[in-house]
């Protein structure tokens, strides 16, 4: 699949801003965010990105036809869950955090872990998650077929003479790739605008790539550079009291391929150890993307910090502990930040985020029976 790097981004972003003012130069490893990567195979029109905004809002891709990918990605959540650990299909609960889908066009690796590699592949895992959608491929397109609009539609956008529940990710792909915003305070400051940012934010901005160090994994135009690392994030501490989160975290801990041991004694998430069942990668985290992070609270893999300036304080007292301390990263000191200086580099991540994101919730289409023969 061919794809537009997010290097390319970079390149023609930081070029748009060859021109900025010698006087107040911005600092290297930082860029405004360009359009999103749209991939060959994948191509983006107006009635494919509509239809993928129906199936988004429509409950019709789970398995109990309430767990549409709304369900655990509210516009007004900040395109996540305001709650520590995302909602879980009926009976269960999830195990980790929601993330924002906004601006997640960028990203080359999806999940926490980066289980997946695209948002076709990320929206078939979440439709079919045991404890998310929960859905199975023949029924929804099944349910799909009962209604007139999907049919049209999926005829019209992919020549579908029946709904392929596989354009129907491709579909929601297309749609999450217009949910991106690329007009922040720091973006228009990126771009040249010197008034962009407040000087409370300006300050911010030099400690993030000074002093801080954010900028050490917090870079290019997403903010990440998508590397994996253990900060030392504690568990979440529902799995002490939480008897559903308990099933559920064991039910993972099973179905990922844990050994008996670690699944009889483990008490917190492994994270990338499940993809690649390397002991060093035991509870490393995929780094996320601090935009629109002002909307997204509460933060980390696991929810365990609830605002933006906890999370400046965590860093800022050398991270945390976990029951994989010896991965911890190297890049996680002490920072000898002061209060004033935590207040600024708050006030710079919000700058991160621009309005808040409120479409207009589309009409979901209803069922109704099936044509019979020779009508």
């Amino acid at each position: 699949m061919t794809r537009i790097t997010i290097t390319a981004l970079t390149v023609a972003t930081l070029a748009a801003g060859a021109a900025l003012a010698e006087d107040n130069p911005r600092p290297e490893g930082l860029a405004a965010l360009g359009p999103p990567p749209i991939p060959a195979d994948n191509p983006m029109t107006p009635e494919k990105v509509a239809l993928g905004e129906k199936l988004f809002f429509d409950p019709i891709l789970s398995g109990n036809y309430v767990m549409g990918c709304a369900a655990c990605h509210e516009p007004a959540a900040g395109w996540a869950v305001q709650a520590p650990i995302s909602f879980g299909y009926p009976g269960t609960t999830h195990w980790r955090n929601s993330q924002t889908i906004i601006n997640s066009a960028y990203y080359g690796k999806l999940f926490w872990a980066g289980a997946s590699g695209s948002l076709e592949h990320q929206a078939r895992s979440a439709a079919r998650g045991g404890v998310a959608g929960n859905g199975e491929d023949d029924m929804m397109e099944s349910r799909l077929a009962f209604v007139p609009e999907y049919r049209e539609a999926f005829r019209e956008v992919f020549g579908d003479d029946w709904p392929s529940v596989r354009h129907a990710y491709m579909a929601i792909a297309a749609y999450q790739r217009t949910l991106v915003q690329t007009d922040t305070p720091f973006d228009n400051y990126m771009r040249g605008d010197d008034d962009a940012l407040t000087e409370q934010q300006k300050r911010g901005l030099d400690l993030f790539a000074g002093k801080a160090n954010c900028i050490a994994c917090h870079s290019g135009p997403l903010l990440s550079n998508e590397a994996y690392y253990n900060t030392g994030v504690p568990p979440y501490d529902g799995w002490d009291s939480d008897p559903i989160a308990q099933i559920t975290f064991r039910f993972e801990l099973y179905a990922k391929g844990s050994t008996e041991e670690m699944y009889r004694t483990t008490k917190d998430d492994p994270g990338l150890y499940f993809r690649t069942k390397q002991k060093a990668d035991k509870g490393k985290f995929r780094v996320p993307s601090l935009r629109y992070t002002k909307y997204t609270f509460p933060y980390m893999h696991n929810g365990m910090l609830e605002t933006l300036r906890d999370v400046v304080v965590f860093y800022n007292n050398g991270g945390g502990e976990n029951e994989f301390a010896e991965n911890k990263s190297e890049l996680i000191q002490p920072l000898g930040l002061s209060d004033a200086e935590i207040d600024d580099l708050v006030a710079f991540i919000e700058s991160l985020s621009g309005e808040e994101i409120l479409p207009d919730i589309p009409d979901i289409p209803a069922m109704e029976p099936l044509p019979t023969a020779g009508n």
